[in-house]
């Protein structure tokens, strides 16, 4: 398997630089390709802003041939002022609960990412997190480059070093390199390595920065929580194989990082998400209990683990009517 692994990332990894801007507008502009980026967004205003700025003026405006066509921030259900300064930056903003309202909303980014689909028309569709720091364009160019110049190519990750930032997150100065994907090394990777091991090439196997040819995601199940990546690069292993899927290095990634208990939820519900592509079978019980410390002692809190997975969008009527001949 290694060497299956080793054979991969020769001919499916590069870096953002292998494919330049010109490159990809002209191969954009002979195949007529058409790209979406959406950036799900919870109380993201201090960072969603300089994104879209960034997208707009690097990779839309002024171009003989714009690289993205689309730009969408899905909103989910954000507290602070994240909607309006997407949208004065340039975005078009659309609240999750706006898109497929028949279907009542789930809390969970894989949820807002199902929705987009709804929301957008490109042909490749761009996903972007939008609490990302000292944002470069590259993160959308750079993976969106496989699929406008290899028609095999069908999903694209990027990857990237994730420093822990003591800006962002306390500790003493300097950032610690390599230090930031804890639950990809603690949980995702022995789990791909063990149950999936030709995705054990993968970098970032849990980074919000990839790029999908609609074709395939319309065709995918949609954890709605945090298994989402997870889940979406499994599972397109199984319905395109290894050679459809890529990755990209776009250098250094730079944002927000959880608590240590945000990231106890997460992990469960990655585990979750691998339980079920294992055996489809029954949890016994979905909840994860962690500890806080009250005024008499440790107190038990209970977490309901994400269980809920939205259908291929292919399978929704609203969907079908517009996309599916």
């Amino acid at each position: 398997m290694l060497e299956e692994v080793e054979r991969w990332l020769a001919r499916r990894s590069w870096t953002a630089a292998d494919r330049p801007l010109d490159l990809l507008l002209s191969a954009k502009r002979a195949a007529g390709t058409t790209v979406s980026v959406v950036l799900p967004a919870l109380d993201e205003e201090p960072t969603v802003g300089a994104i879209v700025e960034t997208i707009r003026r690097e990779l839309m405006d002024g171009l003989p041939v714009p690289l993205v066509d689309e730009l969408v921030v899905v909103d989910s259900d954000s507290s602070d002022r994240t909607a309006e300064v997407a949208a004065k930056a340039g975005a078009r903003v659309v609240h999750r609960d706006e898109i497929l309202p028949r279907v009542p909303a789930l809390p969970g980014k894989g949820e807002v990412l199902w929705r987009s689909l709804l929301a957008t028309s490109g042909d490749v569709v761009c996903f972007v997190d939008a609490d990302l720091r000292d944002f470069s364009s590259v993160f959308v160019s750079g993976i969106v480059g496989p699929l406008l110049t290899d028609p095999d190519v069908q999903f694209v990750k990027a990857m990237y070093d994730r420093p822990l930032s003591p800006e962002v997150d306390g500790g003493a100065a300097g950032a610690a390199p390599g230090q930031g994907g804890r639950v990809t090394e603690l949980v995702a990777r022995p789990l791909l390595n063990l149950h999936w091991p030709q995705l054990a090439g993968f970098v970032q196997p849990l980074g919000g920065e990839y790029a999908v040819r609609r074709s395939l995601l319309e065709r995918l199940p949609f954890p709605v929580g945090y298994g989402v990546e997870l889940g979406l690069l499994v599972d397109a292993l199984h319905t395109v194989g290894l050679d459809a899927l890529a990755q990209v290095d776009v250098g250094v990634r730079l944002h927000r990082h959880q608590s240590g208990q945000a990231l106890g939820r997460m992990a469960a519900a990655i585990y979750r998400t691998a339980q079920v592509r294992l055996s489809r079978g029954h949890l016994v019980r979905p909840v994860l209990t962690q500890f806080e410390r009250g005024p008499d002692g440790f107190v038990p809190r209970d977490h309901a683990v994400d269980t809920e997975e939205r259908p291929p969008m292919r399978d929704v009527a609203e969907y079908a009517r517009r996309y599916v001949a």
